[in-house]
């Protein structure tokens, strides 16, 4: 049910109950002397319950969370859970704030949550210069490209991290929750300030091949390819598979992603389903003229455990907070190596859930493992942050 790191405290049930899932999550958490909890809420629960539990919290302790295509815990991959994070008063600060209305949401208004929040803790931690901020997004508004590059410019130097809300794979309806209560069309931003060293981190175990295709015709707002090379999208892209445009399936879009390549690096805009009409549905904005590139896979599980291995190489194991996204689930499990990958969570003692996708500072990114790694406070004060990133 529990267990206990010396940065976060985590608890979480698989009851199909919410009510006692619920229940139980609480007493495991002790959350009087929190500053902070966080909550992964899987499929088939009952988020009225969820909310009703909440009730019985100090009106003080600030709780976001969201909704999930699946969660990380104790045991790695789990399903059907409710996860959650507790972070201590004694190593954190928190001031968090919300954006509704995601959809027709300005510029301006991102900015100045994030600089309200950002002031608020300044004047109550300014010996605690370590700040990050974490996202949690509706996962089917369609902005978080627009969000994260807003937010980004008035965070400055402090790392954003985050990851869109889920639906298992119905991509129906996503929730976040803030202030006892569930939205859709909305972000929640937390930002916080600790004397841990924060590590945040993005990586994905994609090589980006020779063979390129260019996009002809796309609607960015939408999230649509609708031609490819001059070609329908889905039939174009089934080609240079060599496969049945009939016969497109999440696994066969986890397995064959595409990328944008810019000098070294790249970034994975991976395709969300195929439309009737042959069209491309993306998990992010992809612009007319952009070339993109097929990618192939390393191995999955060894990849995460050396990604995981470089985070806690110079000292204990850091307490990690992750945004997996589905495609590298789906792979897992198609591949048959879901219990690996679980053991591998488990070793390093992750916590998270897996997402329609990841922020990282001013990008909105896909198929990647990003997130963020809390190491012990050190005996110096000076302290600073190790941001990490890219493809390899």
């Amino acid at each position: 049910m529990h267990r206990s790191s010396a940065i976060f405290r985590h608890a979480q049930s698989g009851a199909s109950d919410t009510a006692q899932a619920m229940s139980r999550i609480l007493a495991a958490l002790t959350p009087a002397d929190l500053a902070l909890v966080i909550l992964f809420v899987g499929e088939g629960h009952d988020l009225h319950r969820v909310e009703a539990a909440l009730q019985g919290l100090p009106s003080s302790l600030p709780v976001i969370g969201c909704t999930t295509a699946g969660e990380i815990g104790r045991g790695g991959y789990l399903d059907g859970h409710i996860v959650a994070i507790g972070l201590p008063r004694e190593l954190f600060r928190v001031a968090v704030g919300h954006i509704e209305g995601l959809r027709d949401f300005s510029p301006e208004q991102a900015r100045d949550l994030a600089f309200e929040l950002r002031a608020e803790l300044t004047f109550s931690t300014a010996d605690w210069s370590n700040e990050v901020a974490f996202l949690l997004t509706d996962g089917l508004s369609l902005m978080e490209d627009q969000l994260v590059w807003a937010l980004s410019e008035a965070l400055s130097q402090s790392p954003l991290v985050g990851g869109s809300a889920g639906d298992g794979l119905r991509f129906g309806q996503t929730h976040v929750l803030h202030q006892g209560r569930f939205m859709s069309d909305a972000a929640v931003l937390a930002v916080l300030r600790t004397p841990c060293t924060v590590t945040a981190f993005r990586f994905d175990h994609l090589n980006p091949t020779d063979m390129r295709m260019v996009v002809t015709d796309a609607d960015p707002d939408q999230r649509l390819v609708r031609q490819i090379n001059g070609m329908p999208a889905g039939p174009e892209y089934a080609r240079l598979l060599g496969k049945d445009p009939q016969h497109l399936t999440p696994f066969i879009f986890a397995a064959n992603p595409v990328v944008s390549k810019i000098g070294n690096d790249h970034h994975v805009l991976a395709i969300q389903r195929v439309e009737p009409d042959g069209t491309l549905r993306f998990f992010s904005a992809v612009e007319p003229g952009l070339v993109l590139r097929l990618a192939t896979s390393v191995d999955l599980v060894a990849h995460l455990d050396s990604q995981l291995a470089e985070l806690s190489c110079n000292g204990p194991l850091p307490a990690i907070l992750a945004c997996d996204c589905i495609l590298r689930r789906l792979e897992a499990q198609h591949t048959q190596n879901r219990g690996r990958i679980s053991t591998v969570l488990e070793r390093y003692q992750v916590a998270g859930f897996n997402t329609y996708g990841e922020q990282f500072n001013m990008m909105h990114v896909n198929q990647t493992f990003t997130g963020l790694a809390f190491h012990p406070p050190q005996p110096d004060p000076e302290t600073v942050f190790s941001l990490t990133g890219g493809g390899d």
